[in-house]
């Protein structure tokens, strides 16, 4: 019973605090909004930091810098935006609506840093061991006379397989090749006579041991000049 005459009094005594607040702030509410705009282009500044001084009640400003939030008659507004000079506003308490519109300009804040200096080494002693035993790559003249050295340019052409114009010439023969026979029977050069006759001659001329005696004659050369030399 106690605790029910408890709660009793406190609702009556809620009711009574609300109805004595808001006959003393209903008149000085008002809906303040309006916009952030640079003060040089009139550009809308987004993200602007809005909130009454000496409270944590506030807003945000838009993408288009507008803003819309509840406040009271003589309440200072603080704007805050990163690159811009905070600034403030003082609702004034002579308006008779309970709407207040406001276009805020904001003034441009240049921040100049004092420099940085970044170095690779941290001693000068690091910048001499690593300035000495740095490996210095070749320039295009250099690998030009590498590329173009006549022992390494034979190594390519003995053992690198064919290049791209070789591989096409290959493939539009073989191409042509099965083109020319389509829709028959492609012949095998076992049996032609003309082939045989050939690789007869051919054999009989030696051209299947020309590379042989062109790498005994390579050799011969290195041994005589290996012999002049001395």
């Amino acid at each position: 019973m106690k605790s029910l005459i408890k709660i009793t009094f406190f609702l009556i005594f809620y009711q009574l605090f609300n109805y004595t607040l808001a006959q003393e702030t209903g008149n000085d509410l008002i809906q303040f909004s309006g916009i952030t705009i640079t003060s040089d282009s009139l550009n809308p500044v987004p993200f602007t930091k809005i909130f009454i001084k000496n409270t944590k009640k506030g807003t945000t400003s838009d993408v288009y810098g507008y803003f819309s939030f509840v406040a009271l008659k003589n309440d200072t507004i603080l704007f805050n935006a990163l690159g811009f000079k905070p600034e403030k506003f003082v609702i004034p308490d002579t308006i008779t609506k309970n709407r207040y519109s406001l276009i805020q300009l904001m003034t441009g804040d240049t921040i100049t840093l004092s420099p940085a200096y970044i170095f690779p080494w941290p001693t000068l002693e690091d910048f001499k061991r690593a300035f000495v035993n740095t490996d210095i790559p070749d320039d295009d003249l250099a690998r030009a006379k590498k590329n173009l050295d006549p022992e390494e340019m034979r190594m390519r052409v003995e053992n690198y397989p064919m290049n791209g114009r070789m591989n096409y010439n290959n493939y539009i023969e073989t191409q042509t090749s099965k083109l020319y026979y389509f829709g028959q029977q492609q012949p095998f050069e076992i049996f032609n006579p003309f082939a045989w006759a050939k690789f007869i001659q051919a054999w009989k001329e030696g051209k299947f041991k020309r590379k042989n005696n062109y790498n005994n004659n390579n050799t011969n050369n290195d041994t005589i000049n290996h012999n002049n030399n001395e």
